[in-house]
């Protein structure tokens, strides 16, 4: 790559099968993936050991929305703030040091409880974004960044699945939410071991007068606002499944039957993304996907049947995580330095904590309905934001 070649050139390289910068090894590339998963754990178990906290009594059940919300606001900060402090050159002191931190924030938290507890979960948000972030270096570096996105989020998926079966199953019980954060902190030092074996370094991404001092251009950052709309429709809609059904009448059976039916499908929808990438265009694929999104969030609020609420469950479930490797591509066309699909994961869990927080305000005590309207509205913002970066790129990349 020589010193003047454009952003575009550098992405038309990297697309044609080549990486920027030398290529990890394998070793690099799973302690990479190891170090990224379990920063991106505590969202997919959170839920049950913040449950276990106001069960005991350490949590109000108003704290427990506080503490999730706090913890995925700063993996936000940490992936798009935090992480970018340590640098492309100092990876493994990164990792170590984020791995350590967030071990000992997860023991930490089995001391405290209350408003010290969200704080707590507050601060282990910044080294788990950082862990995040060190993973997207490497994505967005690669030949084809969205299947390898798809493949994290796949993996993330069934990893999360795995932990919170197990947690559930042998720890919870005997030990009660403080032997969870235990477990959470055992991994967390395992991070720190594979740390010692990511990469050294990534090679630095190209800059331009468009984005001065590293920065995303003023289209990266219009596909980040993309980006944050479509986790937030997501969530916001999400967070209200339970109550969903219940307002539509159906057994209790059948929301946690949902949970598990979208689980299911979640797996299938960035499997099916991993092994079509490259073959699909990002754009219509993306695209496609909000539509379907939007439908099924439409029949998820007209009180339907139980069957098909799982139905609409499963299909929601599949196109979301279909749809998420896309976003790589969409904020590299947008910023082809790279530099915004970098910020990307800061801009999703932003995203994710912004969904739930503004449904909050739509909701009333008996209606639940209005946060479907809310993320309808979300969701047709981002394929406006999707749709208009797509169909002036020719102009502005010519």
């Amino acid at each position: 790559m020589s010193a003047v070649e454009t952003p575009l050139a550098a992405s038309e390289t990297a697309t044609a099968g080549v990486w920027i910068g030398a290529p990890p090894s394998l070793v690099e590339r799973l302690a990479a993936f190891w170090v990224g998963l379990v920063g991106v754990l505590f969202p997919g178990v959170g839920p049950l050991l913040l449950g276990g906290m106001e069960a005991a009594e350490r949590l109000t059940a108003a704290q427990i929305g506080q503490a999730g919300m706090a913890e995925l606001v700063a993996m936000g900060i940490g992936a798009a703030v935090v992480g970018p402090l340590f640098g492309a050159r100092r990876l493994r002191l990164a990792a170590v040091t984020c791995g350590l931190l967030l071990a000992g924030l997860d023991l930490l938290t089995t001391r405290t409880s209350g408003d010290g507890l969200t704080l707590v979960r507050a601060l282990s948000g910044l080294p788990a974004g950082a862990m995040i972030w060190l993973i997207t270096g490497m994505i967005v570096r690669s030949p084809r960044p969205e299947r390898w996105a798809g493949l994290y989020l796949t993996i993330q998926t069934l990893i999360q699945l795995g932990v919170v079966a197990g947690i559930g199953a042998f720890v919870v019980g005997p030990f009660g939410p403080d032997g969870g954060f235990a477990v959470l902190a055992v991994l967390a030092f395992s991070a720190v071991l594979c740390g010692l074996a990511v990469p050294r370094a990534y090679a630095p991404l190209v800059e331009t007068a468009d984005n001065p001092k590293g920065l995303p251009s003023p289209r990266g950052w219009i596909a980040l606002a993309a980006v944050l709309c479509f986790q937030a429709f997501i969530l916001a809609v999400w967070i209200y499944a339970e109550p969903l059904s219940r307002q539509a009448g159906h057994a209790t059976t059948v929301a946690s039957t949902a949970f598990a039916v979208s689980l299911a499908a979640q797996v299938a929808g960035g499997a099916v993304a991993t092994a079509l990438a490259g073959r699909l265009s990002w754009f219509w694929s993306l695209a496609g996907a909000v539509a379907l999104a939007i439908g099924a969030m439409l029949v998820l609020a007209s009180q339907p049947s139980a069957a098909v609420f799982l139905a609409a469950s499963g299909l929601f479930g599949f196109v979301w995580l279909f749809a998420s490797p896309f976003l790589t591509p969409l904020a590299i066309e947008a910023d082809p330095s790279r530099r915004a699909a970098l910020l990307g994961p800061g801009a999703s869990l932003l995203g994710c904590g912004a969904g739930p927080l503004l449904a909050s305000f739509a909701v009333t005590g008996t209606d639940v309905r209005p946060a479907v309207w809310l993320a309808v509205g979300l969701a047709l913002v981002t394929l406006v934001i999707v749709a208009g970066l797509h169909l002036t790129r020719s102009r502005v990349q010519a």
